[in-house]
Formats: structure tokens, sequence, C-alpha cells
């Protein structure tokens, strides 16, 4: 397993960023680029959107790194069922400000040391698999497959590897695998943060008996639908 303390330090800074997260969602504060980049980046977003409202129903679906919401809704809108687990009980109370009345079962566990109970038609994780260490991704989707029921489906989405995703003040992206991440008071994290080629990681997914398919928004995301 990566070095523990990366881990942990990750969890801690997600923990801490609660508060502040939507912020780079959102463009605001630190991660406002200006009007065009944040045109742009909410043109590709809608993009990511309805390529997941395609991939409806989801029947019994299991969400991994929930985070604040900003998918969670999304996901609710077309479950039959839904299961939303991350490891900051920080996040998931802001989440359950955004869902409401949702019917949605939250779990707090960390996706490092968690296998699943039960098998879902759909799993979902948004902007995680970039904070999973590159020797810990087969093991990883070693846990997505086991989640999965027959003729089930896993989608993605993550970030391209551009500096204009992250704060004006943070340091050049780089190939390392660890990043640090600074919040609004000046606090820094280490955390992981390894940037995915969209060609490489749909044949690397295939060599590990996945199907599918990887594409791009154009400049900002990446994302997925991938069946064993």
């Amino acid at each position: 397993m990566a070095d523990r303390s990366i881990l942990q330090e990750q969890v801690a800074y997600y923990r801490a960023r609660a508060a502040e997260y939507d912020e780079w969602h959102l463009r605001q504060g630190r991660y406002d680029r200006g009007a065009a980049h944040n045109f742009q980046w909410g043109a590709e977003l809608d993009a990511v959107r309805s390529a997941l409202e395609r991939a409806r129903p989801f029947g019994k679906c299991l969400e991994l790194a929930c985070g604040t919401g900003l998918w969670t809704a999304c996901l609710a809108a077309g479950a039959a069922d839904l299961t939303a687990i991350d490891a900051s009980p920080e996040t998931i109370a802001l989440n359950r400000t955004k869902i409401g009345n949702a019917p949605v079962q939250y779990v707090v566990a960390d996706l490092f040391e968690w296998w699943p109970p039960e098998t879902y038609d759909f799993v979902f994780f948004g902007f995680w698999l970039s904070h999973v260490p590159a020797q810990q991704f087969n093991r990883f989707w070693e846990t997505v497959r086991a989640a999965l029921k027959p003729g089930g489906r896993a989608f993605f989405i993550d970030g391209l590897a551009t500096q204009e995703t992250t704060a004006r003040d943070h340091a050049a992206i780089d190939d390392s695998g660890v990043m640090e991440r600074k919040l609004n008071d000046g606090r820094t994290f280490n955390i992981v943060k390894v940037f995915h080629d969209p060609p490489q990681l749909e044949r690397q997914l295939r060599d590990l008996g996945w199907r599918g398919s990887v594409g791009t928004t154009g400049e900002f995301f990446y994302y997925g639908c991938m069946e064993p």
C-alpha cells in the first residue's frame, strides 16, 4: 500500500476543506480564473452531466467518495436506491443538506479499507480516481468490480492535467503522484494526485478486463463508462 501517512493526510485535507470545497466547483475565490474560463468550465461540466444523464436509469446505485453532494443529487434522481460513501463526516453532513429528503443511505468509510457488502447496478465516482495511488489502482478496480452486479456499470469523472483546474496559488502540477494543496486559511496538505491520460487509462482498464470508453470534454475533464 502507498505510504499510509499520505492517505491519512489526504483524508484530513478533505475534512478540513469541506466547507470551502464547492468554491472549486463554482469557480469562486482562488479558483476564479475569469469569465471566459468560468464559462468554458461550466459548459464542460454540463457535457459531463449530459453523459451521466444518458447512462440512466441507475437502478441500485453506489457513489464512492460522494463529497459534498455535487453529483449525489443527479444520482438520486435516477436511482431506485442510492448508497453514498465518504471518509469525511464533514462532507457527508454538507451532502445531506443538498439532498434534502431524497432516500440516500450514507456510510462513513475509508475506501482503501472498505469492501462492498452487497452489489449494485451502477457505481459512480467523481473526481476520486486521481486520488488513488498508482500502486492501489488495480486493487481499487477490484473493489469496483466486486460492487457490481452482473451487467452492472461503473461511471467516473475526473480532471485532465491542466493547471487551470486548480487554485491560482497552487504549485504547478506534475507527474509525481503527490501534490501540495492549500486551504483558504493558508494551511497546506500533501495529497495523492495522479493525472491519467484518457487513452492510456482506457487501455489499462481493458488490460484489467473492463470494456467501455474514456472520453474528454475538451480542456478540463475526462469521463468513462465501463463494464467488467
